[in-house]
């Protein structure tokens, strides 16, 4: 594809649905752990079953099978609630179709996660509030048999390839996506505002972590919230524009565009099968003649030489913290997934923050207690994940900023007149605190409590 070309197709998929009038709509994506509570793995049979007296229930159409026949996805045709399993069997996902109202949102959330776990508990499972499944190390921790999630864990576990060919420190958990679970939000941004949202929320970030961090992991002690640094230390992060943070202020819509040819893709299909290659960056692919890759044909994989099209551009992938779609929305990927009961702080938290964009800005450009020693806010986000806030940071200033930022969501939430600003709450006590979801059960996990017990503790509704 010719330069120019390259340009028009980016700012056709990603740009032009941002001039549509934006609308005050809220697209919730909540990942589940999936617990046998015997603290054994989980029977997959087990967990298809559910889905399927679930889809029965609340009747739901079949959306997508798996190789062996199982619904793996099912969606409710009106509201466009959907049900389906991300990575693994032992990772069941809630997204909740587009609604105005989050209190509505959550009464559709309590009614299908209350089925689920009516089916759940007698059998000995459950679903929790954890971003990362207590049973990481004793489940199966295989891709769902269909043709992405079998292209994906094949395409993450090729990193033995790249070591010590490219600045990059792996870790060796590439089965990390089977035992993740995040709680992800879609807004849609004007075109006016773009740029300055992007710019705005990546400077955010330091602060979501102290507030939303959720996945411990005992191999990554340190960190709080491993979830974005499994996703940054994979092949998912072998070119580092893919994932985390925009690492300098967007200038422009121009410049965006330039970002996002420097972007790699890594997969595409050709005759209904992915094929996986070496990551490459959009400006170059598409001036590729051939691209040597590998698919699965049944029974192993198999190599393989196709011609980029066009088309591959709809395959490109990325795992930003704020992710511009080609829905004309930003989606907000770096949250764990959070307690149930506080299961709307994410969507809350990001839907009031967006209506009062402008006063954002002010409030997190002029802080001088995180952003005026020396720290970009790539470092500032990694640090403030950890168990350890650093020495100079200053905790009362940093609680005061936190609620102060609250204070800022609860204003564009009220500016919506729906009432939804109650499920800011919680929030203010782990900003006075200073204590994320993860930090508060590990503090319990170490006076003593149980990890069954904290797993209904972080179930209840």
């Amino acid at each position: 594809m010719k330069e120019l070309r390259l340009d028009e197709a980016i700012y056709n998929k990603y740009i032009a649905p941002t001039d549509k009038r934006r609308s005050s709509a809220v697209g919730i994506e909540i990942e589940l752990p999936v617990v046998n509570l015997s603290g054994e793995a989980v029977d997959e049979s087990v967990v298809i079953e559910t889905a399927d007296k679930f889809r029965e229930h609340f009747g739901f159409d079949t959306q997508g099978r798996d190789d062996n026949g199982n619904v793996n996805s099912m969606s409710d045709k009106v509201t466009g609630d959907n049900l389906s399993f991300d990575c693994s069997y032992s990772n069941l996902e809630l997204s909740l179709g587009k609604g105005d109202d989050l209190c509505k949102v959550h009464e559709s959330f309590v009614r299908y996660y209350s089925y689920l776990q009516s089916l759940f508990l007698p059998k000995g499972y459950s679903l929790t509030g954890m971003g990362i499944n207590p049973n990481y190390n004793i489940n199966h921790n295989k891709p769902v048999p269909n043709e992405r999630y079998r292209m994906l864990y094949h395409y993450l576990h090729s990193y033995p390839r790249y070591q010590g060919s490219i600045d990059m420190r792996f870790h060796d958990r590439p089965d990390f996506g089977t035992f993740t679970s995040a709680s992800q939000v879609q807004l849609d941004v004007s075109h006016q505002d773009l740029i300055e949202t992007l710019n705005v929320f990546t400077l955010l970030e330091p602060y979501k972590s102290v507030l939303f961090a959720n996945s411990y992991l005992p191999e990554f002690p340190q960190y709080l919230c491993s979830r974005n640094m499994l996703w940054e230390h994979s092949m998912q992060g072998f070119n580092p524009n893919n994932v985390g943070m925009f690492t300098k202020k967007l200038a422009s819509v121009d410049e965006l565009i330039e970002y996002i040819k420097s972007q790699s893709v890594y997969c595409t299909m050709r005759d209904g099968k992915y094929i996986d290659f070496r990551p490459t960056a959009v400006r170059d692919y598409f001036s590729l003649d051939k691209v040597s890759g590998e698919y699965f044909d049944g029974s192993g994989y198999r190599n393989t030489e196709f011609v980029p099209d066009a088309g591959d551009l709809e395959y490109l992938r990325t795992f930003k913290f704020e992710d511009l779609t080609f829905r004309g929305t930003i989606e907000y990927r770096s949250s764990c997934t959070q307690p149930i009961k506080d299961v709307m702080t994410v969507a809350a938290f990001h839907t009031g923050l967006s209506e009062k964009l402008g006063e954002l800005g002010e409030i997190v450009r002029y802080d001088k207690n995180l952003y005026g020693n020396g720290f970009t806010p790539t470092e500032l986000q990694d640090m403030l994940s950890k168990r350890e806030l650093p020495d100079f940071i200053n905790r009362k200033a940093l609680s005061d900023q936190l609620i102060r930022i609250l204070d800022t969501a609860a204003d564009g939430l009220k500016l919506r007149n729906k009432g939804e600003e109650r499920f800011l709450q919680p929030l203010y006590e782990r900003a006075q605190r200073l204590e994320s979801p993860a930090a508060a059960m590990l503090r319990k996990s170490e006076s003593g409590v149980g990890m069954n017990e904290l797993i209904a503790e972080y179930a209840a509704i």
